[in-house]
């Protein structure tokens, strides 16, 4: 395993150090004269970022790496399969204004930022038009007047892209426009940027999220035990100290985390860390995943004996989307009792 980032490191300089080319990648790790280095993708359209942080939690010549696998730009992304597209959950349609999308009653969702730490293959948004969603100060009044507008609109989530691409100042400014809208009550954080870059849980964010009139709520995504290696566990300890909930998502992924010991051990060690394990999802169909996708009755399987091993608590929800759906479709356990 790679020395780790030092803790003190400041988050931006990370981030701007994050590794930018899959043959670099490969190299770091003693992987350049390994046959995968002739499967990578030539100039991907959706480009290779992985923060030292994460690599650092890679194992040097093991190309079957379920980190690495996440980020790794092949040739097979290329391919055309059927039934997978460019939006697999219509948003496009779901998108009546430049950085926002309602999709379900209750609750809205703001594009904050258009980029994220780490680019994850099996991204749903690989493809979202980022340049015609991410309007900035001025550009978002319209949205935040959509909100104040649907008084039904009680939960406000920040996404991305990554919302803690923003700057702490910038984050600010826009907690501090919502909070100004009276029938919102809370504030959920959707980021996997803690899991690669943990020194982004700044003293200053902490003490954002923790002094807003909102109800902060904050949904990582682990989707493999050693992403708690870079330090995570230890960074959030400040947001559990403040009283902010925090939530762990995953992605059902072929060759990553499909067996029940990885996701066993997933949970086990996401709770012991303060995070409560929350989604289980399906790949959503995203053209250049393909490669990822565990087949259902697969993934009923695993998901039965998932639930066959672990107490309630400690379970979470097989999910998949749906488009037009009025939330996420769950897919409960499956047991044939004699």
């Amino acid at each position: 395993m790679l020395a780790r980032a030092h803790d003190t490191e400041d988050w931006r300089t990370l981030l701007a150090s994050a590794v930018t080319d899959a043959r670099e990648l490969l190299r770091r790790l003693d992987l350049s004269d390994h046959p995968l280095a002739t499967t990578l993708q030539q100039g991907p359209s959706f480009p290779v970022r992985v923060p030292t942080p994460y690599l650092a939690c890679m194992r040097r010549g093991d190309a079957d790496d379920p980190l690495l696998r996440q980020v790794l730009a092949v040739a097979s992304e290329e391919q055309s399969v059927a039934g997978f597209g460019i939006d697999p959950l219509d948003e496009a349609g779901q998108n009546p204004l430049p950085g926002l999308l309602h999709k379900y009653q209750g609750r809205a969702l703001l594009i904050a930022a258009g980029g994220c730490a780490v680019h994850c293959r099996y991204c749903f948004r690989r493809h979202f038009p980022y340049g015609d969603n991410n309007p900035g100060r001025r550009g978002l009044e319209p949205a935040l007047d959509y909100l104040a507008a649907h008084t039904d609109i009680q939960e406000i989530i920040l996404s991305g892209g990554d919302p803690l691409m923003l700057d702490d100042d910038a984050l600010g400014w826009l907690v501090a426009q919502l909070e100004r809208i009276p029938h919102l009550r809370r504030l959920r954080i959707h980021t996997r940027f803690p899991v690669v870059i943990p020194q982004r849980l700044t003293g200053r964010l902490v003490d954002l999220l923790a002094n807003t009139r909102l109800r902060s709520v904050v949904v990582l995504h682990l989707n493999h035990p050693r992403e708690l290696d870079t330090g995570i566990a230890d960074a959030i300890i400040p947001l559990r100290q403040r009283g902010i909930p925090l939530f762990n998502q995953s992605v059902l992924l072929k060759g990553v985390n499909d067996n029940l010991t990885t996701l066993t051990e997933l949970c086990e060690l996401s709770f012991d860390a303060g995070i409560q394990p929350y989604y289980l999802h399906l790949l959503d169909r995203v053209a250049g995943a393909a490669h990822f996708e565990v087949p259902m009755a697969a993934a009923r399987q695993l998901y039965d004996a998932l639930a066959a091993a672990l107490p309630g608590y400690l379970l979470p929800r097989l999910v998949r989307e749906r488009p037009g759906a009025p939330g996420k479709v769950a897919l409960a356990p499956r047991w044939e009792i004699s």
